[in-house]
């Protein structure tokens, strides 16, 4: 009655070794360190390990462990205070051809690591990061769009046959000029077909212009697509540089909340957030001479000055034949050389337009523009003020041998590290329009350490609680239910090891609930086996029906919890979701261990007692 087969006690225990297994990892804290990257795309050699040393030494600064993989050093350090000395030591050993950051390096033991048993990420409250509130620049976001409005104009009049004087921008509106009436009324009735639903256009009475403005709804749009496309796009430049379990979220109308957990150097969370890149492809100007034009200071009409990677100046049509707004897809690889190179993919409409443009002009040369835009706040006389900062450098420049169109590849890069970097930011997409941070926020490792032993405390003494109480009030049957509650641990902290979940504070006040929640099962259980051995039944009956019978009773219980923790999945956002992810965990895990497991313990207690008198509860 009370017995469990054999194969059901071996399935217990393989639970239970692969639940300590996977949840041991995050008993190893992880320890401060610093990582050296070199710039340029070199390998640390052993001699340049040893002058990292030696600039350690020199400040009197002792080296935990050091490792070296060729691309990366990184020294670890007792402490958080040893760790920014050692920072410091370092960047002023190390000078600009290499980039020092601090890290949290993991102190799991290789076998561990080689089962893939991972501990937790921490939140960015228990580890330590940066938290940014960005600001989305409207007005660029406008001007852009403008922009795109100002070039499109152009080609679509060309492809219609419609003759113009030309197209300009005058402050938030686009005029269009005619030579006569005719071609003005031709081109409205075609703008307003092609263009209706996103502009307003007007038409003077005795004038040949047509004047375009965006109008209030496409405006909105426009604004809204902004926020949203630059959260896409700041979550895939996260995501692709390592960082875990970012939290970026859109907060009011125009600002962006950015949290990156374990990330203590800003500068760099800076470049990797801030920066507005994209490529630019522009006909070569061969008629005129660039060394002139940069010896006058003046471009000839339609075309200006560029300087290439050389230093060599070069003079480039001004209309712009495809901008990176196009790329769907960019991987950094190499050419049939050997050279750094960038396979870029276009989308349809892209790729319709670069065949074109390039098919008129096989035989001509092509430039490559890259330009990155970094928007930062500066303190000018106590004033915060918006400084803008874009530089613009021709990378390759290639004469264009035959139609190009879909795909194709752009080689002049100096290493394969700009190529993968300039993939990275080309294949994450060109922020919408540039932001700039209104508040910076840094979580130190010493206060994350801090919260992450309240919290720890806050659990083992409520643990201890919980057990002292079931002992005391059910004997024998409280121990076991208390062995279930310690094996339930292991159970959940392996599963979100497993899932690579990231804990935060909400995350521990949810391990907190559920093992509350956990014995409120075995209480359930343990007053059922009571009542029936009030009623005059015997020992072995009465555990039998106590579990049987109270089963209905946890289910419902836990299934209205479960139904409330997804609701906060589902609805909620950032710590609320961390939260409903541990209590939705916590309630599987508890259901298991509160009536299997603790049944497997009493059965191996009680079970084989066939003359059984009493039990202890």
């Amino acid at each position: 009655m009370n017995r469990y087969p054999l194969w059901k006690y071996i399935l217990i225990a393989m639970t239970l070794i692969i639940g300590i297994i996977y949840s041991v990892p995050n008993f190893y804290p992880p320890e401060p360190a610093v990582q050296i990257s070199p710039k340029a795309d070199q390998p640390i050699d052993p001699a340049t390990m040893q002058r990292f040393e030696q600039a350690l030494q020199a400040k009197g600064l002792t080296i935990r462990a050091s490792e070296n993989n060729g691309q990366q050093a990184l020294f670890r350090f007792e402490d958080t205070d040893v760790q920014l000395k050692a920072s410091e030591a370092l960047k002023e050993a190390v000078g600009e051809q290499y980039t020092v950051a601090l890290n949290l390096a993991p102190s799991t033991p290789g076998w561990l690591r080689a089962l893939n048993a991972n501990p937790m990420f921490l939140g960015l409250d228990l580890r330590g990061g940066v938290h940014f509130l960005m600001e989305v620049d409207m007005k660029a976001a406008l001007d852009k769009q403008l922009n795109r409005y100002e070039d499109e104009f152009s080609g679509f009049l060309r492809d219609k046959d419609i003759k113009y004087l030309g197209i300009s921008r005058e402050g938030d509106n686009i005029v269009a000029k005619f030579r006569d009436p005719a071609s003005r009324d031709a081109a409205l009735s075609a703008l307003r077909n092609e263009y209706g639903n996103d502009l307003q256009f007007t038409a003077a009475e005795g004038s040949t212009d047509i004047q375009a403005n965006v109008s209030p709804v496409a405006l909105t749009n426009i604004q809204k697509f902004a926020v949203q496309q630059n959260i896409i796009t700041l979550r895939k430049r996260v995501n692709e540089l390592g960082v875990a379990e970012p939290i970026i979220q859109q907060q009011g109308a125009n600002r962006i909340v950015v949290q990156l957990p374990g990330v203590q150097d800003t500068a760099r969370a800076k470049d990797i957030l801030g920066a507005t890149a994209t490529l630019e492809f522009r006909l070569v100007d061969e008629q005129n001479d660039p060394a002139q034009a940069k010896a006058s200071g003046r471009a000839p009409i339609g075309s200006q000055l560029y300087m290439e990677r050389n230093g060599s100046p070069i003079l480039l049509k001004r209309q712009v034949m495809l901008t990176g707004d196009y790329i769907t897809d960019a991987a950094s690889g190499f050419d049939e050389h050997g050279r750094p190179a960038v396979h870029i993919t276009l989308d349809g409409k892209g790729a319709s337009r670069f065949a074109k443009v390039t098919g008129e002009n096989v035989q001509k040369l092509m430039a490559v523009v890259f330009i990155e835009t970094k928007i930062e706040n500066k303190e000018v006389n106590g004033v915060v003020e918006k400084t803008s900062k874009t530089t613009e450098e021709v990378i390759n420049v290639a004469r264009i041998q035959e139609q190009l169109s879909k795909r194709f590849q752009i080689t002049g890069l100096d290493s394969p590290k700009e190529a993968r970097d300039l993939a990275l930011l080309l294949r994450a997409g060109a922020l919408a329009a540039p932001v700039y941070i209104v508040e910076e926020r840094t979580v130190g490792p010493s206060m994350g350490k801090e919260n992450i032993e309240k919290g720890f405390n806050s659990n083992i003494w409520g643990f201890a609680a919980v057990v002292l109480f079931m002992i005391i009030y059910y004997r024998m049957f409280g121990l076991s239910a208390s062995l279930a509650l310690g094996i339930n641990g292991f159970f959940l902290f392996a599963l979100l090891s497993m899932l690579q979940a990231t804990l935060t504070l909400p995350g521990l006040a949810g391990i907190a609930l559920t093992l509350g929640m956990a014995i409120d099962a075995n209480v359930l259980i343990n007053e059922r086996i009571r009542e029936e051995l009030r009623a005059g039944a015997a020992p072995q009956v009465a555990i039998n029906a106590g579990y049987e019978r109270a089963w209905g009773t946890i289910l419902d219980s836990n299934l209205t919890t479960l139904i409330a923790g997804v609701a906060l999945f589902m609805l909620g956002s950032g710590p609320i979701k961390g939260f409903a992810v541990v209590l939705c965990l916590g309630i599987l895990t508890s259901m298991f261990s509160a009536v299997t497991v603790s049944r497997a313990i009493v059965n191996l207690m009680y079970g084989y007692k066939p003359r059984l008198q009493k039990i202890a509860i």
